[in-house]
């Protein structure tokens, strides 16, 4: 949690993000995902600084461990001074006991922020579901939070002036606004309309902007003219190499096949899993995780 620091910015964790998106779609398989269509409401987490402190944070837990899916977990959650934004125990079940920092005794309206990734934290373990490091595992943690439809309350939290800034979990705001619009783009969804903080706005564009660009990368058919020239460079090179390769700063690679036209591999748009294709101009593919049907022009 950052209170009253510097907010890290741009998208240093993004290949973690999108092995986050991965392992989230082998895990749960694209049904299992599909069953998260609808984000957690703002009415369902609000609070009021007029509602008790103990029996508001026992409802907005009993509300995210419903949309997740999570129908014999029971949260007790407690406040006490800590350095992070929140902690939870991670037993058998089914009791889980969540402290939250004293600070959110006077940041009620955060309170299911932090609630939003310490209860995901339980379904992951739920699920077996985890990333070798605390670093990696919580970069998982926010951005399933995220995309299972209740990381837009995370990204809200994000307040930053030039006296004071407040930022919850391990990914920067534009990470949170990319993993939002993946999200936005598969569920036809539009976050923006539920954010209170203006700072929230920026990082969602910036993230929505770094989401666009996965579905304009060659070989598909939306890349721009410049991705494409390039493309057909590289694919020379392999082509007269009569070999693959795998050109520097492009996420796609060229594979040799013995038996037929050489092939080329690249990153799904929606799930990040690697598709490969024969290199023979216009192919349409369909990605069998996420089950994305995608336009090519290898």
């Amino acid at each position: 949690m950052a209170n009253g620091g510097p907010v890290q910015h741009g998208f240093p964790h993004l290949e973690t993000v999108r092995a986050s998106i991965t392992a989230l779609y082998k895990r749960l398989s694209y049904d299992t995902v599909q069953t998260f269509a609808t984000s957690v409401a703002p009415a369902d987490v609000a609070f009021c600084d007029t509602d008790d402190l103990y029996l508001g944070a026992q409802r907005v837990a009993h509300e995210l461990v419903r949309h997740y899916h999570l129908p014999d977990a029971r949260m007790i959650v407690s406040f006490r001074e800590m350095t992070h934004a929140a902690n939870v125990e991670l037993a058998a079940g089914p009791e889980y006991f969540v402290e939250l920092n004293d600070r959110f005794r006077a940041h009620r309206r955060d309170i299911g922020a932090a609630l939003a990734h310490e209860v995901m934290h339980v379904y992951l373990h739920r699920l077996g579901l985890s990333f070798p490091g605390t670093r990696d595992n919580e970069i998982l943690t926010d951005t399933a939070t995220t995309y299972l439809g209740a990381g837009w309350l995370l990204l809200d939290a994000y307040r930053e002036d030039a006296a004071s800034s407040q930022k919850l979990g391990y990914l920067t705001p534009e990470e949170f606004g990319y993993v939002l619009a993946k999200r936005a783009l598969v569920f036809a969804e539009d976050p923006s309309v539920w954010f209170t903080s203006p700072q929230a706005y920026t990082a969602y564009a910036k993230g929505l902007a770094e989401a666009r660009r996965d579905e304009q990368q060659p070989p598909l058919t939306a890349a721009g003219w410049v991705g494409r020239r390039r493309y057909a460079r590289d694919r020379r090179h392999a082509q007269d190499r009569q070999g693959g390769g795998a050109p520097a700063g492009v996420p796609y690679a060229f594979t040799p096949d013995g038996r037929g036209p050489l092939r080329v591999s690249f990153p799904c748009p929606t799930c990040q899993q690697r598709i490969r294709v024969p290199v023979r101009g216009r192919v349409r593919a369909r990605c069998g995780l996420c089950r994305t049907v995608l336009e090519c022009d290898t």
